[in-house]
C-alpha cells in the first residue's frame, strides 16, 4: 500500500511539471524598468518618422494654394474600363522626420502634434497665398492588441485620437483569462522602444496622459493563472493521464500480491 501511495505521489508531481509555467507562456517577462513610459507623455498625437499624411490646402482664391496640393490620383484595380477610387496623393515622413512639400520643399515635421504643424505650414503658405486653411491627418494610425482579448490584430484609426478603453473595445474585450492589472503598454518615443503597466481596475487610469494612445502602440493583456493552469488540459493530456494512471493501477497490484 505504501508502494502504491508512492507511485501516485510520483505521477502527481509529473503532471505538475507537465502543466504550463508562467515562464513558457507569458510575453515581455523582463521588459527593461529603465525605459518605462513618464506619467508625463503628451496627450496629443506626435507625428514621427514613417508617419503617412494628407495636407490639403484651401483658400478663398483656389487659384493661389494650387501649387500647395498633391495631385488627385486614381487607383484602377479592375483592368481596362474599370473605375478606380479617387484619393489624393500622401506625404511619407522619412528617418530624419521630413517631408518634401511643395514650394516650401524640405520641412521637418517630425516632434510636431497636429495644431503646431498646422499652425507652422499656414504660416509658411501665407508668404506666397492670402488667407490659407491647412488641414493635417494621419492616414496609417494603426494600434495592435494581443493576448487575452476576444479578436486580437492590428487597427487602423480614422482619427487622431483614441483611447485605450475604446482599442480594446475594437478588440471585443479582454476574455475572463485577461489580467485587468496588469496590461502591457509598448510605445516608441525617439526610436527607443517604451514600456508601462496599466490597472484597469483602477479608475484613476482614465485620467492618466497613457490612457490616449499613440501610433503604433502595442497592447498586451497577459494570461491569468486560471489560463496558465489550463492551457496543457488538452485531449492527448487526458489520454496520457489515463494511460498512466491505468498503469499505476497495475503495478500497485503486483506490489501487493
Amino acid at each position: 500500500m505504501k508502494n502504491q501511495t508512492f507511485l501516485i505521489l510520483i505521477l502527481s508531481l509529473f503532471l505538475a511539471h507537465s502543466c504550463a509555467s508562467r515562464k513558457n507562456l507569458v510575453y515581455f517577462q523582463d521588459e527593461p524598468i529603465q525605459e518605462g513610459l513618464s506619467v508625463n507623455e503628451p496627450e496629443q498625437l506626435i507625428y514621427k518618422p514613417d508617419d503617412i499624411l494628407t495636407i490639403n490646402v484651401s483658400a478663398l482664391d483656389p487659384e493661389t494654394v494650387i501649387p500647395f496640393t498633391l495631385p488627385v490620383v486614381s487607383n484602377n484595380l479592375g483592368g481596362i474600363g474599370a473605375q478606380g477610387a479617387i484619393q489624393q496623393q500622401s506625404y511619407l515622413v522619412d528617418y530624419n522626420g521630413n517631408i518634401e512639400f511643395p514650394v516650401l520643399g524640405t520641412t521637418k515635421i517630425a516632434g510636431l502634434n497636429r495644431t503646431q504643424l498646422t499652425k507652422m505650414l499656414t504660416e509658411r503658405i501665407r508668404e506666397y497665398a492670402r488667407d490659407p486653411i491647412v488641414n493635417v491627418r494621419l492616414v496609417n494610425f494603426t494600434v495592435t492588441i494581443i493576448g487575452e482579448v476576444s479578436s486580437p490584430g492590428t487597427f487602423t484609426i480614422q482619427d487622431e485620437r483614441i483611447t485605450l478603453l475604446e482599442a480594446l473595445g475594437l478588440a471585443r474585450d479582454l476574455t475572463i483569462y485577461g489580467r485587468r492589472k496588469n496590461v502591457l503598454l509598448i510605445r516608441e518615443v525617439d526610436g527607443k522602444k517604451k514600456f508601462a503597466k496599466i490597472d484597469l481596475t483602477s479608475i484613476n487610469t482614465v485620467s492618466s496622459p497613457l490612457y490616449y494612445l499613440q501610433q503604433n502602440d502595442v497592447i498586451y493583456v497577459e494570461p491569468n493563472k486560471a489560463k496558465l493552469r489550463s492551457s496543457t488540459y488538452t485531449q492527448n493530456n487526458g489520454l496520457l493521464i489515463s494511460a498512466i494512471g491505468t498503469l499505476t493501477t497495475i503495478i500497485a497490484v503486483f506490489l501487493i500480491k
